[in-house]
């Protein structure tokens, strides 16, 4: 399994903080947002190296990242060649750009630089080998206005996913769908293919929307807490509430 950052956004809502610095690399109680992922990573057996996908503009930060956070395991930093927000590739995109890159024909974690957990991806590791199929996390969100903004999935009462939509105007349910996904090897190999019949690119769970009437997808309920570093305001309440990770 190759553990797959996407990291190349621009963080424009983030604006004076981001404009010209990667969010990933934001701090939270003084450790970057990214390091906090890597380092609970390397806790996780059957990870066989990591991929940060940036853009052409923040690439030297997170190189300069690389060389103060050494791990364990192998990190490549991919350049996407976007240089601003108007150019850039969208992460379904950038997923395939990773793949076609590197020539990966491996499992795919795959997660978004701008979150941090309160527990350890160890657990949603060990689902996807015991499912042994593509797999999502999900947390139940009651206010309509923050499932407007997120993915939406659907799903049976064997936790399998029915259907899922990102940022859907009339939420079919309460399941919000952060951006954390296993994706096996033969799954992402159809990502082509999903792009040619109009999967949308901007979002990763659009490649989940488009999979799930295909494959099976499964989904797993988070066992702790999630902060999305989305604007300033969450900013400010992920520095005041992240407790790390706890489990």
């Amino acid at each position: 399994m190759i553990a797959l950052v996407l990291a190349a956004g621009y963080a424009t809502r983030l604006y004076p903080l981001t404009k010209g610095f990667p969010k990933p690399l934001l701090e939270v109680q003084g450790k970057p947002v990214l390091s906090w992922l890597l380092d609970d990573l390397e806790t996780i057996p059957g990870i066989d190296g990591y991929v940060i996908v940036s853009n052409h503009v923040f690439l030297p930060f997170f190189q300069e990242w690389s060389r103060e956070h050494p791990l364990r395991r192998k990190v490549t930093i991919l350049d996407d060649g976007s240089t601003e927000n108007e150019n850039r590739l969208g992460a379904v995109k950038d997923i395939l750009f990773s793949i076609d890159s590197l020539g990966l024909d491996d499992d795919l974690l795959v997660l978004a630089g701008d979150n941090v957990l309160e527990f350890s991806l160890k657990s949603f590791v060990d689902y996807f080998h015991q499912k042994k199929a593509s797999c999502i996390l999900r947390f139940e969100e009651r206010d309509p206005e923050r499932l407007r903004r997120t993915g939406v999935a659907e799903i049976d009462a064997e936790g399998r996913v029915l259907r899922m939509e990102e940022k859907p105007q009339d939420p079919k349910s309460t399941w919000a769908v952060p951006p954390f996904y296993c994706f096996t090897r033969d799954d992402v190999g159809h990502l082509s293919e999903a792009i040619g019949q109009g999967c949308k690119t901007d979002a990763p769970g659009s490649l989940v929307s488009w999979a799930c009437g295909r494959f099976p997808v499964w989904a797993m309920r988070m066992p702790a807490a999630r902060f999305d570093i989305g604007n300033l305001e969450s900013y400010k309440q992920v520095q005041k509430c992240y407790r790390g990770i706890l489990c």
